[in-house]
């Protein structure tokens, strides 16, 4: 799924901003769904996108920040370089930090799919994991359980290995009800204190809802916006690197 919306859905939702906090990831979701009441909703099929074959490359020694998400991780509508995962590795670099960059979005996916492709998403000598799925999920109302259990496997293989991780919540639409809207967003809370680790509690946190920090469809970051993300991220993975330096 190359984008997190429909086409006919995109006109109208750039200008309906609703004035939640919450961006344009949830309102323009509002305009293309129904009302629905506070039960949470019926399951749906799973509609992955089908996981990339794993990486054959020679995988090196050099430690590694692996950037585990969709498209909003992928950088869908912006150069590669502009992307927030490379924008962070650039900035490392200008500080003298030697670290390979993993971006391993791939737009559509879903906690799930994460998972799935998790083992080689991790090969090499990764020190911190950021994980920043759900956003999919969300817009499909996929059950918050299994978005819970995809969550605490990906977090519990990671921590096995010694992974720092970065935890990235998500929000889910309002048209799906208060109960799944608030069970959705208290999945990654619980997660955070659960396993312990760094907790970003909204991933487009004053991003969403700034049409000049987002494409025409009001839900991919532009380059700004892309870079004002990759801001917050450092300020929680530097600490860590520190940390791994010394162990």
């Amino acid at each position: 799924m190359p984008s997190l919306l429909p086409p006919r859905c995109r006109a109208g939702a750039v200008s309906r901003w609703v004035g939640t906090g919450l961006g344009l990831l949830i309102s323009a979701t509002i305009a293309c769904s129904k009302p629905a009441s506070d039960a949470a909703p019926p399951a749906a099929p799973a509609t992955d996108t089908a996981s990339p074959a794993p990486p054959t490359e020679t995988i090196s020694s050099a430690p590694r920040i692996v950037f585990l998400g969709d498209s909003l991780t992928a950088g869908l509508g912006v150069a590669a370089s502009e992307a927030y995962p490379a924008v962070v590795g650039e900035r490392l670099k200008q500080e003298g930090r030697d670290f390979e960059i993993v971006n391993a979005g791939v737009s559509g996916d879903t906690s799930a799919g994460g998972l799935r492709r998790l083992d080689w998403s991790l090969q090499g000598n990764v020190r911190v994991l950021v994980i920043a799925l759900g956003a999919n999920d969300g817009l499909r109302g996929l059950p918050v359980d299994e978005l819970r259990r995809n969550l605490a496997a990906i977090i519990e293989r990671a921590q096995q290995r010694g992974i720092h991780v970065v935890l990235a919540g998500m929000e889910a639409p309002p048209n799906f009800g208060d109960i799944y809207t608030r069970r959705f967003r208290e999945v990654y809370a619980d997660l955070a204190r659960t396993y312990r680790v760094s907790f970003i509690p909204f991933f487009l946190a004053d991003v969403a809802g700034h049409p000049a920090l987002n494409q025409a469809d009001g839900i991919h970051p532009t380059s700004e916006g892309q870079r004002l993300i990759a801001d917050r991220m450092l300020k929680i993975i530097t600490p860590l690197l520190d940390e791994s330096a010394t162990r």
